[in-house]
């Protein structure tokens, strides 16, 4: 269904430096750098982040979410623990399991540096 999700930054290098070292913890390579842009290409799409091409500050969506998927729920408490240690924030509720409509799910919460929730999800059997 999407091809790519690009989110804004003030702080490309910043960025580049906490979605290195989070998305690692996912596997995934570090970014390629295009201008002012960071990309990060897997089998299945496309992360990116941006200093946005119009000068004004990057902001965070409200009620918006970006999720990436975790292959365990270490994998991600992994994920979580890097971004803390890289200047993420968390929020929602500590890292866990949550039920509900969808089924049986691990979630970790964080606010990226620059405002941006993100989340790191397990689907359990």
């Amino acid at each position: 269904m999407f091809s790519h999700v690009m989110i804004g930054t003030n702080d490309l290098e910043k960025a580049k430096t906490f979605y290195d070292a989070l998305l690692g913890t996912l596997d995934v390579r570090p970014a390629k750098v295009d201008r002012h842009r960071i990309f990060y290409f897997t089998k299945t799409g496309t992360f990116s982040v941006s200093k946005p091409i119009n000068g004004e500050p990057a902001t965070c969506a409200n009620g918006g979410t970006i999720g990436f998927a975790a292959n365990s729920p270490e994998q991600a408490d992994a994920w979580h623990a890097a971004g803390v240690a890289h200047g993420a924030t968390p929020c929602e509720d500590p890292p866990g399991v949550r039920e509900g409509p969808a089924g049986k799910l691990y979630l970790a919460y964080l606010r990226d540096p620059d405002g941006n929730k993100i989340c790191a999800m397990h689907r359990m059997v």
